[in-house]
């Protein structure tokens, strides 16, 4: 009897984490499919995606990433927002790759809300004399993403007017970065953009595509997390 109850728990246990998941890619398609041919404040046009039904997204937050670093997890994670141009030029083969690769959870960080505000990250910006002004603080969760993920980042610069580059004296996480964790310790990050591609809005021709899905080969080549832990 008490291996009958036991099985039946594990069984639900199964049927909801699997329901929740299911959730996840579902509410992720219908996120970015919502914006294909929508115009944004700056009258540009969204890249029209198509999400496969079996993406490995589950959403989450910059406190969560921190909570599993800080635990030593090892997993994918995937900042970028559905109003990212860059972040809609690689989306689909990032899910053509890693269901390939049989990757089949990667943690969902939006970086910005359904206005395009900043969610998490700091941002600034140069006033008439190049000098910084800061106009969003950015969360201490991100603060201490900046330090977790220091060797895999880019600077963050702004240009002036006359072309310069002008240094905030800090790390940025971008949109689109997909960042690998392995025992809590960031070991890579690519953002999938194929040098080939200058615009964020260009056609893309098969040769960006190809590069495209080489990077991602490359950068799921890492043990599939996705069966380390039993979670979601």
């Amino acid at each position: 009897m008490k291996k009958r109850i036991l099985l039946g728990i594990i069984l639900l246990f199964s049927i909801f984490t699997l329901t929740a998941c299911n959730n996840d890619a579902s509410k992720f398609k219908k996120d970015y499919e919502s914006m294909n041919g929508k115009v944004n404040a700056s009258g540009k046009e969204h890249r029209t995606v198509t999400i496969s039904k079996k993406n490995p997204f589950i959403y989450s937050t910059d406190e969560e990433i921190v909570s599993m670093i800080e635990n030593k997890e090892t997993f994918y994670v995937y900042f970028g927002s559905t109003l990212c141009p860059w972040c809609r030029s690689v989306i689909e083969k990032a899910i053509e790759i890693a269901n390939e690769k049989g990757v089949s959870k990667i943690y969902y960080v939006d970086i910005w809300d359904s206005e395009g505000n900043e969610i998490m990250r700091d941002k600034y910006t140069l006033d008439n004399d190049s000098s910084l002004e800061l106009v969003n603080a950015g969360s201490e969760a991100y603060k201490k993403l900046l330090a977790y993920f220091n060797s895999v980042l880019s600077d963050y610069n702004l240009t002036a007017s006359d072309g310069s580059k002008v240094s905030t004296n800090e790390k940025r996480i971008y949109a689109p970065n997909f960042v690998y964790v392995e025992n809590g310790e960031a070991k890579s990050l690519v953002e999938g953009i194929s040098d080939k591609q200058n615009d964020s809005r260009e056609e893309l021709t098969n040769e960006m595509l190809e590069d495209e899905k080489a990077i991602f080969r490359d950068f799921f080549k890492d043990a599939d997390v996705c069966k380390i832990d039993s979670k979601c």
